[in-house]
Formats: C-alpha cells, structure tokens, sequence
C-alpha cells in the first residue's frame, strides 16, 4: 500500500457528478481532509439525468437537504414510476411504479395470488394493486408513509429535476461547508515516475493542483482514468447497441404528470421528464440502425410543447471502466462507464459510487485490498443494473424494424438468462444481496412485457377461489380509494412556494 496519508482530495470535473462527490465526502469527512474541485464553464455537461430513482431519498437526508427547497430550487417535480410505452407489442403500456404492489405475505409474494387469479379467470390488473401507478395516472400526489388502517406501505417516489440546477444547488452547498473551487482547463497530467500516480495536474491559466487522491469526474471524456491511466473499457454494445442521445426540452403543459414516459418507437426509444419549468425530451438510438436525421424527425415530431432549444446528439459506447479505480484515481458518474438512462440510474450510480468511495476511504495510504473490493462492488452494480436494462429489449415483441428484431434474437448475459428462466418457469424472482432493483421492479417488466410464468407458488392454495376473489376485491378498492384522497401533484408543486 502507498503511505503517503490522504490529506488532499482533488475532484477534476463539476456537474452533477463532481458536485454530488464534493458535497458528499465534505459533509461526512468535514476539515479531516482538504477537498478541491477543478472545473471549467467552458465544458458542457451531458446532462442527461434528469430522473431518479428512490435511493436518492437516502442521499438527500444524508446531506440534511430541505426536499420543499431543493425541489424549489431544481424546479423539481415528483416521480412515482416509469411508464414504457410501445416495449411489448404497438399499443401496449405498462408501469414500472415504485414501492411495493398487494400486499406481501411470509415467504411468498404478492404477484403469485395475481398469477392465480389470471388461470382462475379472474379480471384484476397487476397495477390494480399498486398505489403508486393509481396516483401516477390519476395525477396525484401526497406525502403517505402509511395507508390509514391497514398495515400496508404508503407512497414511494424519487424526482424529476433540472440536472444543471441540481449541479449549482450542491456547489452551493459544498463551498458552504469549505470545498474549495478552481476554474480552469487540464493543459497537462502530471504522473510520479515511480507509483505512477497521478501527482498533479497543470492548468491552462498555470496553476499546479497536488493532490493525494483524485476522482475523475470528467464524464465522457475520462481525462484521468482512461486517457491518463489507459484502464481499459468493457464493451457491452452487443448487448446494447445504442451508441447516440439526442436531447432537446420543450415548454411544459399541464399537468405535470409525476411519471417519467419511456416511449418505444420503430427505431430507438424517447424519454419524456417533466419538471416545474419545462419537459425534458430525448431519443436514445444504434446509429446502425438509424440516421441522426431520422432521430431528430422522431424526437422533434413527438414532443408536447414548443423546442426551447435545437436538439444536440450525445455519443456514447454502453460499457464500464475495467477498474473504477485504478492507482490513485477513482472514477464517478460517465467516466466509470455509460448506462443508457433507460431506468433512470446515471444520478444513482453517481451517488452510490461517492457513498462506495466514503465507506472504503484510505487513511493512512490507499490499501489494496480495499480499492480491490471498491471496484469488485462497481462492477457487479453495474452487471446487475445492465441485465435490467437488457431485460427491457430482449422481451420486445415488436416486429416493426430490423432494430427490435435483432434484441429479441440477442444472446443475453448467463445471469439474466438464469433470472428469465427460472421466472419463466415458477415465478420466482432471485434477487443478489445489495442488488438495486427490487423483486417488484422485475415483476412489472417481465409481467409487463408478455413474460408470464406456468406456475405459481403452492402457498397460495391455502385460499379457496372466493377467498382469493375476495382479497384481491379489497386491496384493489383500498389502492383505489387511497390514491383518489390524494392531493393533486400540481397542488403539491404549488406549495412548495408558499
């Protein structure tokens, strides 16, 4: 291990990323470490995570953040779930809404009593049984822990916000609490001849920045963990072959639905996010399979407002740094690696790999057991994340261009192949331990895009038909009265300015 104490943390890149790391590790370290953050205006910010999901909750109470100011200054509004559209078949929709869904029982879970209402012939909706998709599409929205009289869950949401408002809100608070920023251009990166560490770095108005431990924060550019320290790239584009972005916001129109809109078209897929002040539109594409000028018909012709701006085309390639951190340089956000932002996770994965980072934090010098764990855990949080995000385009049944054709023929990762099959054959959902997405969030894309399984588990023979008929009456009547007693979503906007 290097002995050279950590007494000088230099994070290179603001945005979203670099911002989230300075706030982070300045609330929890405070005067035990000096923390500089490099930056230049004249770089632009991809950008593209402007929806989250739960987790952030987390994050925010950590930091001790007011939600009613942080939601006024991001022009914020509320997420209760995704809604993909076109995925399955033309036509077809289907939400993947947070929290849980029925009512969980010991050792069983709830989507088995739906499984075996639908070979009994009963009519119910797996979303009937789900609160947070009744609120969605009935536009409403109220801060619910716990639905009055029954031991079953309240809501639970995450955020859309405005990603350069998020950025400045937590430069605000970082400089607050001693982060010290510095404006200007890397000219050069400095390596110690003998570690080859990265020593310092050289900026174009010639300053010299030394540091101890760096975070690379430069997004796609990976200025110090790829074009520095030549970590090496896992490629996963046979996977997932979008490799293109393009973004444009528009105006807003009421109301302001507290749900993200993922909208499958013949040749890529559309995000729709709407925040306070304006919707955030984008179309994710294989420039294989399509031409930007295709992507900008698309985009442009399926948007709900007046462009506030000429779309710009974000390039990418789907994969991950090899090491997430590598000698003295930990990557965070894009640098460490790219995920569509098909299920919201680019602000999650930036996030938790700050909160990753705090828990391994070197002391006295960097151990390399501990740097060995770190980038053992990135990489199954980004195996597990990708096999989600790969579920959605293998289970496509669209048959409407050579694009959706080739993801459903794709041989898939063998750990998504297992989760499929076993699903497939009894229902069951094998969660890892510390994975992000829930058993129910698997539920809904797999139930939601045609994937229902032969069986269901035996615990739910303990009911009789009527007593199965009767149970699922009442959780459906009790989600539905519930989110009906809900303010509305614009009302609680509204009164975050009063």
């Amino acid at each position: 291990m290097t002995t050279n104490a950590i007494k000088h943390l230099v994070i290179l890149g603001g945005g979203t990323a670099g911002w989230i790391s300075a706030s982070l590790l300045i609330k929890m370290l405070g005067k035990a470490i000096q923390i500089t953050l490099v930056e230049s205006e004249q770089i632009g910010i991809v950008g593209v995570g402007e929806a989250t999901i739960p987790p952030i909750m987390t994050f925010n109470t950590a930091l001790g953040i007011d939600e009613a100011e942080f939601l006024r200054e991001t022009k914020g509004s509320i997420k209760l779930g995704i809604q993909f559209e076109n995925w399955g078949k033309l036509g077809d929709s289907y939400m993947h809404a947070f929290g849980g869904i029925g009512k969980e029982f010991p050792s069983c879970s709830f989507h088995h009593f739906w499984l075996r209402s639908q070979q009994a012939g009963m009519n119910f909706d797996f979303w009937d049984f789900s609160l947070a998709y009744q609120a969605a599409h009935k536009n409403k929205f109220s801060k619910l822990n716990r639905i009055e009289g029954v031991n079953l869950p309240g809501l639970s949401y995450a955020y859309h916000f405005d990603a350069g408002l998020y950025a400045q809100y937590l430069r605000r608070y970082s400089e607050k609490l001693g982060v010290k920023r510095i404006e200007g251009k890397v000219d050069e990166v400095v390596l110690n001849p003998d570690s080859g560490d990265v020593e310092r770095l050289l900026l174009d108005n010639g300053q010299q920045i030394a540091g101890d431990l760096f975070l690379d924060c430069t997004g796609l550019h990976s200025l110090l963990i790829e074009k520095t320290l030549n970590t090496g790239f896992e490629d996963w584009s046979h996977w997932l072959p979008a490799d293109s972005a393009m973004a444009v916001p528009c105006e807003s129109v009421e109301p302001i639905t507290p749900y993200t809109r993922s909208i499958a078209h013949a040749k890529g897929w559309q995000w729709r996010i709407p925040l306070q002040h304006r919707i955030g539109n984008g179309f994710v594409y294989s420039s294989k399979y399509c031409s930007d000028e295709e992507a900008r018909t698309t985009l442009m012709s399926n948007l709900d407002g007046k462009p506030l701006a000429e779309p710009r085309i974000i390039r990418f390639k789907t994969g991950r740094r090899l090491k997430q951190w590598h000698r003295n340089v930990v990557s965070i956000g894009l640098s460490s690696g790219f995920l569509e932002p098909l299920e919201s996770t680019s602000i999650h994965l930036i996030q938790s790999g700050v909160l990753r980072l705090l828990k391994f934090f070197p002391n006295h010098g960097i151990c390399p057991a501990d740097r060995d764990e770190y980038n053992r855990q990135s990489k199954v949080e980004f195996e597990q994340i990708r096999d989600f995000i790969i579920l959605h385009y293998k289970l496509n049944a669209r048959g409407d261009s050579q694009y959706w054709k080739d993801c459903q023929r794709m041989e898939t990762p063998e750990s998504l192949q297992r989760k499929m099959a076993l699903f497939a054959q009894s229902g069951k959902v094998c969660r890892e331990q510390d994975e992000l997405f829930t058993e129910v969030a698997w539920q809904q894309v797999m139930i939601g895009q045609g994937l229902l399984p032969k069986d269901y588990h035996p615990l739910v023979n303990a009911l009789n038909d009527q007593q199965l008929q009767e149970l699922l009456e009442q959780l459906k009547a009790i989600m539905a009265m519930t989110s009906e007693k809900l303010g509305s979503h614009d009302d609680f906007l509204q009164s975050l300015s009063r």
